[in-house]
């Protein structure tokens, strides 16, 4: 490993610090039972929120990808971004558990997630800037692994260190919450320490930078020229549509599969967050052994294998009645969701033309976004229809289905 490659990997370590403990586990929880009036209240507010930060991604993702290749900063603009979602993050600790403070903590948590993953943008786009065409897959795979890594470690830490203990350490209030509050504060600090190599190690790439002016001009005739060529480029179509589909049965597997164990298992959440820890590392061991796999299979084969395969666990899972092989089918699913992420990137860092590839990124960024409610509207309707949670959750073999359908149709040069 080149010292560039490593210092790419370590951002992954970094940012997913803020995915996990803010918007899946600790803060969320925190905002729908400690800040929000009422649980049912909280789950409204907090999904109207995630479908306005949605569209902004979707908008602003090709926008300011199609800038940073005008102006050659992705660099300084993933520094920006990283220092934005730091920040952002640091603010929840001055939410309160009242409902007065629903609003500042809706809006932190809001901006730091637009900053987190229009900060992806520009991190995906350096990766054929550190890796060689034969590496990338391993790369993206080991940068994925980390990103489970990384999340896992902060979610551990923040646990053992302010949640669980009693009385809390460092003095914290209990029952402001202030031990809770606390893991923001964590996240910032874990984000910006471990988002250094990269800033530091991996530069722009050369060349004449026109002012921030020009730069976003230029940026902004690239992104419209770049959406009519979609048409004439028909495998790069292919797979963008592929992805918004089998994306969004991935998005559900993320946020419903604790409802679904809850109410189908009767899994506490105790049990649950053990799941969820479980699921991590074996995500992170598939997205590792995947960018071994790319290499002889290539990104395309690589993704579509992941897909088939999640497809065939997750019929298991809707058809086992036992505990025990829930969890044992649950913990098999979790070593193909990496390799289905981390090949998709890479991926598309091999179909990309490297002086387009952050704008590329951005349209991969809207891919996964565009359509996100999709995926629960199905869930919602289906489960409703059946009144059965295993049908419903039948709706992600459909999804993934359409998508390994879609990408059964791509031939994308799979270079190195």
């Amino acid at each position: 490993m080149t010292r560039r490659e490593w210092a790419w990997i370590s951002y992954d370590w970094a940012n997913n610090a803020f995915p996990t403990v803010v918007t899946t586990f600790v803060i969320a929880a925190y905002f729908t039972r400690g800040i929000a009036p009422d649980p049912v209240s909280g789950q409204v507010m907090w999904g109207w929120m995630q479908a306005l930060v949605g569209i902004a991604i979707a908008g602003l993702s090709p926008v300011l990808g199609a800038v940073a290749d005008a102006g050659r900063r992705r660099r300084s603009l993933l520094a920006i971004t990283t220092v934005l979602m730091a920040l952002f993050s640091a603010g929840i600790w001055f939410a309160e558990p009242a409902p007065a403070f629903a609003l500042w903590a809706l809006l932190c948590v809001a901006l730091g997630t637009l900053s987190f993953e229009l900060g992806t943008v520009f991190y995906n786009a350096m990766l054929t800037d550190v890796a060689t065409p034969d590496r990338v897959g391993r790369v993206s795979g080991m940068g994925w692994a980390a990103g489970y890594g990384g999340g896992l470690c902060c979610l551990l830490l923040s646990l053992g260190l302010l949640v669980q203990p009693s009385p809390p350490l460092f003095g914290l209030d209990a029952e402001m919450a202030e031990p809770v509050r606390a893991t923001a504060l964590l996240v910032a600090v874990w984000t910006l320490i471990f988002a250094v190599p990269v800033l530091v190690v991996v530069p722009d790439p050369p060349g004449f930078r026109p002012s921030w002016r020009v730069a976003a001009a230029q940026g902004l005739t690239e992104v419209v020229a770049l959406f009519r060529r979609l048409p004439q480029k028909p495998a790069l179509l292919r797979f963008l549509v592929a992805r918004v589909f089998y994306t969004d049965g991935l998005n559900v597997l993320f946020v419903f599969g604790a409802v679904f164990a809850a109410g189908v298992f009767d899994m506490d959440f105790q049990e649950i967050l053990l799941f969820g820890i479980a699921i991590n590392v074996t995500a992170g061991i598939g997205a590792f052994a995947g960018g071994f796999v790319e290499e002889r299979l290539g990104a395309r084969n690589t993704v579509l294998f992941s897909l088939l395969a999640l497809m065939g666990v997750g019929a298991g899972i809707l058809l086992v009645q036992d505990k025990a092989l829930f969890w044992a089918l649950g913990v098999c699913l979790g070593l193909f969701f990496g390799p289905a992420q981390a090949s998709s990137r890479s991926l598309m860092a091999k179909m990309a033309p490297q002086d387009e590839i952050s704008a590329h990124f951005g349209m991969f960024a809207l891919s996964g976004r565009v359509t996100s409610f999709l995926g629960p509207a199905l869930l919602a309707v289906v489960t409703e229809i059946t009144g059965s949670q295993r049908w419903g959750m039948s709706v992600v073999l459909l999804l993934l289905g359409g998508g390994a359908a879609v990408l059964l149709t791509v031939r994308a040069p799979d270079r190195g």
